[in-house]
């Protein structure tokens, strides 16, 4: 049921070197369901006034293209990349690692999880007299990130391969770790960073995400 390592087989490499990225083959209507979902939760959330929420996502979002596109150069450079999907398990591959309702869903995990937190962002679990303790946004990113580390060996477990992990040291704690962590810390604490501050990292990770792939996709890289 759960799968906590790749295992460097050659049945997991031949599912990688089959992948075909932006075709339309597998294409199909929900495509355009699942979009109009994710522009409805942020409308939602913009007449509502709520910034924070909609920053959140952006956090969030932003950084996972990022690893997405780190994931493909690694696959074009090194042979195969730290994660995949596959075609089978999906209606359009964006990136070697990232499908069309996988990157949709990312794009509202750092609402949900800036949701999550309670009313006040500033709480401290655990802290005597309003000193020490530790911070909610902490223990929500930690906690949402050993959630979504376990999905993902769910899915790396699927017939369907819907996740395909070929490296043996490539698993369940690197993903927690290097990748979901970071994801979630982004979300729960960029939004409520000093404006220009916060400016400067949104602007930043989404301007290398869209500069990255409008050279690299163009090249054949990713």
């Amino acid at each position: 049921m759960f799968k906590f390592w790749g295992d460097g087989s050659q049945q997991a490499k031949d599912l990688v070197d089959a992948i075909v990225v932006r075709s339309t083959e597998n294409f199909n209507w929900t495509f355009i369901f699942i979009l109009a979902v994710v522009f409805y939760v942020y409308w939602s959330e913009f007449h509502k006034g709520e910034f924070k929420v909609i920053f959140a996502g952006f956090a969030l979002y932003g950084v996972h293209w990022f690893y997405e596109i780190c994931n493909a150069i690694i696959g074009h450079f090194a042979g195969y990349p730290l994660w995949s999907v596959s075609n089978e398990s999906t209606t359009f591959i964006l990136l070697v690692g990232v499908c069309w309702e996988l990157s949709m869903m990312f794009s509202l995990a750092g609402i949900i999880s800036y949701k999550m937190l309670p009313a006040d962002p500033r709480t401290r679990y655990f802290a005597k007299d309003g000193k020490g303790g530790v911070s909610a946004k902490l223990v929500g990113a930690i906690s949402m990130a050993l959630l979504f580390a376990l999905v993902e060996s769910f899915l790396a477990a699927t017939s369907n391969h819907s996740f395909i992990w070929v490296y043996p040291w490539w698993g369940v704690l690197p993903v927690f770790v290097t990748t979901y962590i970071p994801f979630f810390l982004a979300c729960n604490y960029v939004p409520d960073w000093e404006p220009k501050r916060r400016t400067r990292f949104l602007l930043g990770i989404w301007g290398v995400d869209a500069l990255l792939l409008a050279t690299l996709i163009p090249l054949g890289i990713i």
